[in-house]
């Protein structure tokens, strides 16, 4: 039977091959209904001539009317990607897109057969269309992995990739990963053309072209199904083989370095991260706003961990609207080393703590802003009630630890709602109503007198479970507040981070502060925060690849390493 269509389809992408436009071909294959009308035509001739069971006749007539090899002596084999071209026909013909798990499973088979072909000399080629169908497959995975009751099926048949072993299971989305991290590998490990990766112009050149485009693709799987392992993968590979970043356009620019920026705040590196957000943000388009607000969350979270607080004319931005009502009390608690509402506003038991765990910020904020927190109320105590030194008789200014601890546990004892006074009904009605934040471990007290549930006495507690390990180490009378040695420890630790400059006399349980002799103590005993952790890091950030920069080639680059700022 004749097929028109088809055979003007083929010529058309045999002129294509030979002119080496691997754009006009990405243009000429279409993945996604709604078919124009010539596709429809060309649908139903394969499904007319060319059936599942003829699959082998559709192969032999791809070879005949495609180019077996390039122009020229020692032209490349174009026998992949010949093998792609039947492979898209039949996608095309069996594809049925309200079947959407069957869908997913032909865009993986047909976007593993242009990998194939991307590692041979049609790569330059197939590339455009190999990134066209990553951003498809990982949209849709992207779209049932929200969607789990429609993917039961297909996870439970999923094979495990990579940890058969371990008998870990790996997700759809992360599988469709997996395989466009094989497309971007051969991408990131191109040989051809010169050592730098560059043509004469200066751009990138062959594969290395697509580097950035599919390790975004990657990122945004990685990073929806939670797999920085594999996300540190892509970085490290960059960091040793792909050309600057510089080279590439500033939309390509921008994705990378919000991933990076993600990708070392969820490693506690503060310092790299603000600085890739930073410049995501500057080359990210003022009309793009979704995407600014999206790299303006972690960069103020990031910059908070640092001691670093925007300014008010940030949040008149428009990608910032709503920001300054999530991020200005936390702000203020810290600024001011209240730690009754430091606690209050992360206490993840509260409804305005959603959002900060929507966005994966909560704990690092809770955590790392904990040595923010202890130096501004070490600071709030100096101001109160410290001494100020004399000068001529070298009397230097100090601190008492004990003012600080009485402070700290006045605090503290607010978070809890208790008031100053101790009150062990209190305590209980802060654990019965589940907002303490060990209330798991806490129970009211029990009266003397109260019978054992049972009689043999191996029943579970009156007011829930402990862990028979831990009966010793759960004190089910209330919490614990600050002691005078936790106040000192935390005192010691800010001197060694440098937050704090002078020396503890733990004998007299005071803190000195040294060197102020023609300065004000403030400003001296308390430096400022960004300040003083700026000045310990480098403006390297590992994964980013700058122009001029020195890389040791063979290098493994364990990114999650290195010691994060205030450990």
């Amino acid at each position: 039977m004749a097929t028109p269509t088809i055979d003007r389809f083929l010529d058309g992408i045999a002129r294509l091959m030979r002119e080496k436009d691997g754009a006009q071909i990405q243009d000429f294959l279409r993945y996604e209904p709604p078919w124009p009308p010539i596709y429809e035509q060309m649908v139903a001739e394969l499904r007319q001539t060319y059936a599942a069971s003829e699959q082998n006749d559709l192969e032999r007539k791809c070879s005949k009317a495609l180019p077996a090899h390039e122009d020229g002596d020692g032209g490349g084999s174009f026998t992949s990607f010949i093998s792609f071209i039947a492979k898209y026909f039949a996608f095309i013909r069996d594809v049925d897109v309200s079947q959407l798990l069957q869908t997913h499973d032909k865009l993986k088979a047909l976007l593993g057969q242009a990998s194939i072909a991307l590692s041979a000399s049609t790569g330059p080629i197939i590339l455009p269309t190999v990134i066209s169908l990553s951003r498809t497959l990982s949209k849709l995975a992207i779209g049932l992995d929200k969607h789990p009751d429609l993917v039961d099926d297909l996870t439970s048949r999923e094979a495990t990739i990579g940890a058969e072993e371990a008998g870990e299971r790996v997700t759809l989305a992360e599988g469709s990963a997996n395989l466009i991290r094989e497309a971007f590998k051969k991408c990131a490990s191109e040989r051809s053309g010169n050592s730098s990766g560059l043509d004469n112009s200066g751009k990138p050149e062959g594969r290395r072209i697509g580097i950035y485009l599919m390790a975004n693709v990657c990122l945004k799987l990685f990073f929806h199904c939670r797999k920085l392992r594999s996300a540190e993968q892509i970085f490290a590979l960059i960091y040793q083989q792909s050309p600057p970043l510089s080279l590439y356009p500033a939309a390509q620019r921008t994705t990378f370095l919000y991933y990076l920026g993600r990708y070392h705040f969820a490693n506690n590196h503060f310092y790299r991260a603000q600085l890739a957000l930073q410049e995501a943000y500057f080359q990210c388009h003022r009309q793009a706003t979704k995407q600014r607000r999206l790299i303006l969350i972690y960069l103020i979270a990031s910059n908070i961990i640092l001691g670093r607080f925007p300014k008010p004319q940030i949040y008149q931005r428009p990608e910032a609207q709503g920001l300054r009502e999530k991020f200005e009390p936390i702000c203020r608690a810290l600024a001011k080393g209240d730690i009754a509402s430091f606690r209050k506003l992360t206490n993840i038991d509260k409804p305005s703590t959603a959002w900060f765990l929507h966005w994966r910020i909560l704990l690092q904020i809770t955590n790392r802003c904990e040595v923010i927190l202890w130096r501004s109320l070490a600071r709030r105590t100096f101001l109160l009630s410290g001494n100020r030194g004399d000068a001529s008789k070298r009397a230097a200014p100090t601190l008492n630890l004990e003012d600080v601890f009485i402070l700290a546990t006045f605090l503290e004892r607010r978070a809890l709602g208790i008031g100053v006074e101790r009150s062990d009904d209190a305590i209980s009605r802060k654990v019965n109503r589940g907002e303490h934040t060990n209330s798991i471990f806490i129970y009211p007290p029990t009266p003397a007198d109260t019978p054992p549930a049972h009689a043999d006495g191996d029943s579970e507690e009156p007011h829930g479970y402990i862990d028979p390990d831990l009966l010793d180490f759960v004190d089910p009378a209330g919490p614990d507040l600050p002691t005078s040695e936790v106040v000192e420890s935390m005192i010691a630790s800010l001197v060694e981070q440098d937050l704090l400059h002078g020396f503890i006399s733990h004998g007299q349980k005071r803190f000195a502060i040294t060197g102020s002799k023609n300065a004000s103590p403030l400003a001296v005993g308390f430096p400022n925060v960004w300040a003083t952790l700026k000045a310990k890091m480098d403006d390297e950030v590992p994964g980013w690849v700058k122009e001029g920069q020195k890389r040791s080639g063979g290098t493994v680059m364990h990114l999650s390493g290195a010691r994060p700022i205030g450990a």
